[in-house]
């Protein structure tokens, strides 16, 4: 689907038609639509590849008079019921007079910028809009770390409560999107500062001021997501060990049982066995019961200072 979008009275709207200064946002598009951006953008073929392939990692090209931009941008999906966290390539071209975006699914990123909710950014001003999609993605990233660090928080709560395997399943859902995350946001980072050398995109004053605020935000967003792997990783060991204890302490347990049970149970066998002669108050049946009582009683107070119980 290829839509075109414009700044009208300080607010992007959605236009008909292609006129020069638009942003072109192309989502999932089909074999007819990458002919038309192919053709009517003259866009080189290897870039127009690079930004529909899904494993993309995050990189800065240029082929002719067209410099294409790839950046992973975080992305939330609800799937059975709990809430995952990965990232995703956006393709950012920007030619002689648009900027085109190229993504395999929507996003929110660009969605909010299509719905006008993100304000004075101006189409026509290709390298200060491509900078604030950037920026944009940056405050997700910071949006979606705090978000998992409160998820965090509840799982590891619940976790002091009972040891389940939902919980633990969830915590190693929320490590594999902080391994995600680690991993986009060092690639956008080199990105970024490659960008910023000049090299690549024409930047005015202005632009370096908003391209450094958006390296300030990466770069915060990577301490944020080392930090919270870490503690991750430290309360996914201690919980490991808990387990582990607990499982010692219920071995322990189920030993000291099983060796206080049979007690009468070998006091019961001998007393029912034939021997010449008989056995001592084999006549007594209240005696085989308080042997088998004294004993366990004693067992049970060797048992308690060995802390099996």
């Amino acid at each position: 689907m290829v839509n075109f979008y414009k700044t009208v009275n300080g607010r992007i709207q959605e236009i008909d038609r292609y006129e020069p200064g638009c942003w072109v946002n192309c989502v999932a598009p089909e074999e007819e639509e990458v002919n038309y951006l192919l053709d009517f953008f003259d866009i080189p073929p290897e870039l127009l590849r690079s930004a529909l392939d899904e494993e993309e990692s995050a990189h800065i090209d240029r082929e002719d008079d067209a410099t294409l931009i790839i950046i992973d941008a975080p992305v939330v999906e609800k799937v059975s019921g709990s809430i995952t966290y990965s990232t995703m390539p956006i393709g950012i071209m920007i030619t002689d007079n648009n900027v085109i975006t190229v993504s395999l699914r929507e996003n929110t990123i660009l969605t909010e910028f299509a719905e006008g909710v993100v304000r004075n950014v101006v189409t026509n001003y290709k390298t200060h809009f491509v900078l604030h999609i950037m920026l944009r993605m940056a405050t997700k990233y910071l949006q979606y770390l705090k978000q998992i660090d409160k998820i965090s928080s509840r799982i590891e709560r619940n976790l002091r409560k009972s040891a389940k395997n939902k919980e633990l399943s969830q915590l190693l859902d929320i490590e594999k999107s902080l391994v995600y995350f680690s991993s986009s946001l060092k690639s956008d980072e080199i990105t970024l500062e490659k960008i910023m050398r000049g090299r690549y995109i024409k930047l005015y004053e202005e632009d370096q001021d908003l391209l450094e605020d958006v390296l300030i935000e990466i770069k915060q967003a990577v301490d944020m997501t080392a930090t919270y792997l870490n503690i991750l990783n430290g309360t996914m060991d201690v919980f490991a060990s808990i387990i582990s204890n607990n499982l010692n302490a219920v071995m322990k347990i189920q030993a000291s049982l099983t060796l206080l049970v049979s007690v009468p149970t070998v006091i019961s066998g001998i007393y029912g066995m034939n021997i010449i002669g008989g056995l001592p108050f084999d006549k007594q049946w209240w005696f085989p019961i308080v042997i088998s009582a004294a004993l366990m009683l004693l067992m049970y107070i060797i048992l308690k200072r060995k802390d099996m119980f």
